[in-house]
């Protein structure tokens, strides 16, 4: 049960964190000089609770792959999108 609450709440969190960086981007990208930014999640910890087994020679069976339940996930990294822009004039006179 705290697994499953604990995952619950990291994906919570991270959520969280991407929607205030798209408040973020909404509120400012009429502003001068604004850049974007975007949010990277990675994964907290996987629990193995089955091991890898290679092939059987005797049977000729295969092998089976490792069983592994995920934790919960993080905000690896927010990065803002650094690009130029061209200068456009208003060709007003004044």
């Amino acid at each position: 049960m705290m697994r499953s609450m604990f995952s619950a709440v990291s994906g919570l969190k991270a959520h969280q964190t991407k929607m205030d960086v798209i408040g973020n981007n909404i509120a400012n990208v009429n502003t001068v000089a604004f850049k974007s930014q975007s949010v990277t999640f990675s994964d907290v910890y996987y629990q193995t609770t089955q091991t890898a087994t290679g092939p059987n020679t005797e049977t000729g069976a295969g092998g089976t792959n490792p069983m592994q339940i995920g934790t919960g996930s993080s905000v690896a990294s927010i990065s803002t999108a650094i690009t130029t822009s061209r200068r456009s004039s208003s060709n007003a006179e004044g």
